[in-house]
């Protein structure tokens, strides 16, 4: 323990390095978090102090004191060696500049490095250009997409770096936040472009902020060229050890056909997901040495040449005919007009990530995004820089998951024999819960039933939580700990709880029958429950990290941004929360479209963990191409999903301890009460105007509740007497809407 007079000698130097290192203005250290990438959780992590605290000292409210304002100015320090502001010169590779200027301008793009495991190349750009004299070229040069078609030919004449007219404001009056992407020198138009083509059969491309490029190319070789040398297209890294994102080109029907590609997929090529190889489009681009990927040219299609040294040459296509956008995820954004779609990419792409695939697989990528696998090396003798492990991350090899963890059909399932039947003592069944019971005799005497939805839960569950970070070790006979990450074989059968409630430790809430595998969360909760746990054996893994918490970070501030931007803000009164919800998808429906998508991400993500085989010709036994990603780890996917679940069964219980109310079905996030009024303010508790503390708070964050819907009991009884008890109440409390289909019949 350290002395008194260390003590004081650390605090003395502190102060010395306050006095020699003033802090930046307010406004220059919220820009240098933001262009890092970093969160004000983060900053409050590292700094050992509340968010709150931080978002004081960005918005000049308070100053910080020592000794963590010598820390907060070494960490300002560092990022304005690394970010510098636009204006300051020429930047550096991990660059971003701050908030965007009125006009774009063409600025020279500076190669990010490459990881090791990348096959491709970073993005080259033409010299920056003067915005004062004319562009001798004109296709390129920007122009807004309110000018008319008869005048466009004025407008292509335009100088380089013209300002464009602004989009639209969202319909509630002001611009949504994030509308127009965050600046950088290197990316002058944004991540993303809308390629169309107008009523003059000129190719345009709707960027992000509302400007309008044309586009000179006449062939898809053409047009990757173009968008790497002249576009001014792409982000900038979301971690100083990840590289830039690709540029995306959205292709609408016309463009798909100006570059030779059909508008729609035949039956067969959906089938595969993709053109066949001989297709004249897929042979220009080898003839142009230009390489698809194993998926080949399909709906999101990633076009590179190979790295050559820091350089990445990539551009990612996203074809709308061929269903890039899947309206599960996306609603209707596919048949929006160009200007539309480049607006609600553009944001997801700003607060999310590029969209480089479906919701799906953003969400696994924007896990690497913000973990990537390696970092650069301190230079060796040599004095050169190499690929190393990045602490926290997943690594860039895959390794084993543990047999229970294991979905059927793994390769090290395949000495088991066919149509083997695998029990809870064999496999890990870690999954969302899908329960509900018969109403009971004074429940069927109130009037309602009301539905409430825990907002974005799996992130929620994501946040916070331990993961592994390399392979199991399989243990016996182990002493259960709460903060090794792994899976238990444990028998919980002897847990009592109230029968109306669902076990929190199976999916079904029934209660289980003998030893079963568990995630630690899932035991954990039976610890704190009260009971006494003793595994049998286990599948454990000593190397962890909270390899989510950014993941969960970044998608929480999209979620929260762009909730405000519908009107939805924290800290708002329940019955105002209540009222605004109600009508926010109707403020602005194109960021309606952006919020599913964001949920979609959260879902979709944590899914890929666990991905399955896909397409025909895969047999049981065999590996399939998911299983060779780092991040292809079930072991995580299981302990979002207890940790979702066991945070919900807490709520439950809760509230049931405070009111004597009782869920009477539950699905995932969503459970269902009996009540004597029709808003969720009739079954949530408010104690002089406080919520339950511990249980279903009303509000906007991930983890707090929204309103799912509300049916009478009389409806509740009579699908249970058409459909049976077994009838999920939950999956259809929202519309009270049930189908042959739905029932699965």
């Amino acid at each position: 323990m350290s002395t008194e007079n260390e003590l004081f000698s650390a605090v003395d130097a502190l102060l010395e390095r306050v006095s020699q290192d003033p802090l930046p203005p307010p406004a220059e250290r919220k820009r240098l978090r933001e262009a890092a990438g970093l969160s004000q959780d983060q900053i409050a992590a590292a700094l050992q102090t509340r968010r709150e605290t931080v978002s004081g000292w960005e918005a000049g409210r308070t100053e910080p004191r020592p000794p963590k304002r010598a820390a907060y100015a070494r960490l300002l320090e560092g990022l304005a060696e690394r970010f510098p502001p636009a204006e300051a010169g020429p930047v550096a590779e991990t660059t971003p500049a701050p908030a965007p200027a009125p006009a774009p301008v063409v600025a020279s793009v500076v190669p990010a490095a490459p990881t090791a495991e990348e096959a491709a190349p970073a993005v080259a750009s033409a010299p920056p250009a003067s915005p004062a004299p004319p562009v001798p070229t004109a296709p390129s040069a920007p122009r807004s997409p309110a000018t008319p078609p008869a005048t466009a030919t004025a407008a292509t004449q335009a100088p380089a770096g013209r300002q464009a007219a602004p989009p639209p404001p969202p319909r509630g009056g002001r611009e949504a936040s994030g509308s127009r992407a965050t600046a950088d020198a290197r990316y002058p138009h944004g991540p993303l472009a809308v390629v169309d083509v107008d009523a003059d059969r000129r190719v345009v491309a709707y960027c992000v902020g509302g400007l309008l490029l044309d586009v000179p190319a006449k062939t898809l070789p053409a047009l990757v060229e173009w968008t790497l040398g002249e576009a001014g297209l792409g982000a900038p890294r979301l971690n100083a050890n990840g590289h830039d994102a690709d540029p995306v080109l959205v292709l609408t029907d016309a463009a798909a056909e100006r570059f030779g590609l059909p508008s729609r997929l035949s039956e067969e090529e959906r089938h595969t997901g993709r053109l066949p190889d001989d297709h004249k489009v897929v042979k220009q681009l080898a003839k142009a040495q230009w390489q698809l990927t194993r998926r080949g040219l399909g709906p999101w299609a990633w076009i590179y040449r190979p790295a050559q040294g820091s350089k990445r040459s990539c551009v990612q296509l996203c074809i709308l005919g061929w269903d890039a956008l899947d309206s599960r995820s996306w609603g209707r954004a596919a048949g929006l007009p160009p200007a539309q779609l480049a607006r609600l990419l553009g944001v997801y792409a700003t607060r999310v990530i590029t969209p480089r695939g479906t919701t799906a697989v953003n969400g696994l990528e924007l896990m690497t995004a913000l973990h990537p696998p390696t970092r650069a090396s301190r230079p060796d003798a040599d004095g050169c820089r190499h690929r190393e492990y990045n602490p926290g991350s997943l690594g860039s090899q895959p390794v084993d998951c543990a047999p229970p963890e294991a979905p059927d059909g793994h390769p090290l399932l395949a000495h088991l024999p066919r149509f083997h039947q695998r029990g809870p003592a064999e496999v890990l069944l870690e999954e969302a819960y899908d329960w509900a019971r018969p109403l009971t005799d004074e429940e069927c005497l109130k009037p309602y039933v009301v539905g409430i939805d825990v907002n974005m839960a799996f992130a929620a569950g994501a946040n916070g939580a331990v993961v592994g970070l390399g392979a199991p070790t399989h243990v016996t006979r182990p002493v259960f700990d709460a903060k090794v990450p792994g899976c238990w074989l444990v028998d919980l059968s002897g847990v009592e709880l109230d029968p109306r409630l669902p076990s929190p430790f199976t999916p079904t809430g029934e209660r289980p029958q003998g030893p079963a595998w568990y995630a630690t969360p899932t035991v954990a909760y039976a610890v704190e429950l009260g009971y006494d746990v003793r595994p049998v054996e286990a599948y454990l893994r000593r190397e962890t990290g909270r390899y989510l918490d950014a993941w969960y970070q970044r998608l929480r501030d999209a979620y929260v941004a762009t909730m405000a931007d519908l009107g939805v803000t924290t800290g708002m009164e329940p019955q105002a929360f209540l009222d605004a919800m109600a009508r926010h998808r109707e403020v602005d429906p194109d960021l309606a479209l952006v919020l599913s998508a964001i949920k979609a991400t959260v879902k979709g993500g944590i899914g890929k963990l666990r991905e399955r085989p896909r397409g025909g010709g895969w047999r049981p036994g065999q590996p399939w191409p998911a299983l060779l990603r780092p991040t292809w780890r079930p072991d995580i996917r299981a302990a979002v999903i207890s940790r979702t679940r066991v945070n919900m069964h807490r709520k439950m219980l809760k509230l049931a301890g405070a009111t004597g109310r009782f869920p009477v079905a539950v699905l995932s996030d969503c459970a269902v009460y009996a009540s004597d009024g029709p808003s969720p303010l009739d079954v949530l508790p408010h104690d002089g105007g406080k919520p339950l503390k511990g249980g279903f708070q009303l509000g906007v964050s991930p983890g707090m509740v929204k309103h799912e819907g509300t049916q009478t009991v009389l409806w509740a009884e009579g699908v249970r007497e058409e459909y049976g008890n077994d009838l999920n109440l939950a999956r259809y409390i929202k519309d009270g809407q049930i189908t042959a289909k739905d029932n699965g019949e």
